[in-house]
């Protein structure tokens, strides 16, 4: 804990210019250690606020599918072909030592193509940096990391340098506010996907354009069309049809044909923490990931519409370590619109206290005036008390929607303590507890 917090006073004094020369150099340095391996392999980088992990997998099954060997880099896990590795390092885009010798390994192993997560504060740190992009994909832009990058303008740039280096195949989605800027970037060859009658075509001669026709929300999945082709996917939620889409315009950048991105993707059962329904009977428990106020609302939303709960519970908290500290009351708002019940609870709060953490998500809650607010609320630290609590509550046809772990395997304290964690397991267990004691 004291070396914890001498070196967060030392990163305190030095320069930031200082900073940005050596998170470059160690970019330089790795690199040309491990002999620029990106150069014989393909790789595509996929950035943007919400929904990366996923477009990595379905990104990763589709390139599987046509019969490639690959390798990826994600939240979730790190893939090397056949052998898969836990991602237990809380940090979904590592550090360029890392990378540099991933990439390395992926050749070595007789990967052609390696798909990478990419994150702003990755690129600010130059992790992106030394490693040829052949594919960049973006799918959505909303505020995240506001004071880490000073600004949504600053965070949005730090998106852009990644497409400053890739000069091959941009993939934008065209419905994004933000498509524009990116699509201003040059590239041999750009890629844009879209739903039906959301946007206007950009009139750009080297962009090739794909897009989902039909769209549906049905039971448990959605459907669409692209050049006559209709994917039937067992994903939850509409905005899964844009991660979808970004896949299969990265693959059709490859060559890869719509019909191997349809076998693919129709063989996708669901996404480890994302949607998933953790319990089906007597009443639903869905774990996500989703931590912003963007996806935040796009759960809610898609839980309201597929599901019609008579009640949603909602278990969720907020960051610590002093991230993103003006979306804390905009969370308690967004839950205060569709939850019945609130239970707000511990999630990695860092150095700073989690019931400090608490009562600034609560305070969006409150402000809501009492005839518009619906909503029980709660403030619970210990995570899985909430959850018991929320198991508690839950009848048939509610449904319980634990937010902002996923399938994260730890919980992060203060001096870089963690402790074994994950949501899916410990409703499991309360579960057991509550339907004894009934």
């Amino acid at each position: 804990m004291i070396r914890e917090k001498v070196l967060q006073a030392l990163r305190r004094f030095v320069p930031e210019f200082l900073k940005n020369w050596y998170h470059f150099f160690l970019g330089l340095i790795s690199a040309v250690f491990y002999g620029f391996p990106s150069r014989k392999l393909k790789v595509v980088g996929i950035t943007g606020t919400n929904g990366k992990t996923t477009t990595v997998e379905l990104t990763e099954k589709i390139f599987e599918e046509a019969g490639y060997k690959i390798a990826s880099v994600s939240s979730i896990k790190f893939k090397i072909g056949e052998k898969v590795k836990e991602n237990l390092l809380r940090i979904t885009m590592p550090g360029r030592f890392f990378l540099q010798r991933f990439l390395k390994r992926a050749l070595n192993t007789g990967c052609k193509y390696v798909i990478l997560e990419v994150t702003s504060e990755g690129i600010k740190q130059h992790r992106q940096r030394f490693i040829d992009f052949d594919v960049t994909a973006f799918i959505n832009l909303t505020p995240e990391h506001i004071e880490s990058h000073g600004s949504f303008e600053d965070y949005k740039k730090a998106k852009g340098r990644l497409f400053e280096q890739s000069k091959k195949v941009l993939v934008v989605n065209l419905d994004d506010p933000y498509a524009d800027y990116f699509l201003k970037f040059p590239a041999a060859k750009k890629y844009g996907y879209k739903i039906e009658s959301k946007t206007q075509n950009p009139k750009l001669k080297n962009l090739k354009i794909i897009e989902a026709k039909d769209c549906k929300v049905v039971y448990k999945g959605i459907s669409f069309n692209v050049e006559g082709v209709n994917f039937n996917l067992k994903l939850l939620g509409a905005f899964n049809i844009y991660n979808a889409l970004a896949a299969i315009s990265i693959a059709s950048s490859q060559g890869i044909d719509l019909k191997t991105c349809k076998i693919a993707l129709e063989k996708v059962e669901g996404m480890p923490g994302r949607m998933e329904i953790v319990i089906d009977k007597p009443f639903k428990v869905i774990v996500d990931y989703a931590f912003t106020p963007n996806a935040l609302k796009q759960v809610y939303k898609t839980i309201q519409r597929d599901f019609s709960p008579k009640k949603m519970i909602c278990v969720f908290g907020s960051c610590g370590g002093g991230r993103d500290k003006w979306k804390r009351p905009v969370l308690g708002k967004i839950a205060a619109r569709f939850c019945g019940e609130i239970i707000l609870t511990n999630e990695d709060p860092f150095d700073e206290d989690p019931m400090g953490i608490i009562e600034q998500i609560a305070s969006g809650v409150e402000n809501i005036s009492k005839n518009q607010l619906k909503s029980a609320l709660y403030k619970i630290q210990d995570r899985r008390e909430a959850i018991n609590k929320a198991l508690s509550f839950a009848k048939p046809e509610d449904v319980v929607v634990i937010t902002g772990k996923g399938c994260e395997p730890s919980i992060c304290l203060a001096g870089g303590k963690e402790i074994p964690w994950d949501d899916r397991k410990v409703v499991r267990e309360e579960l057991k507890k509550v339907t004894k004691d009934l």
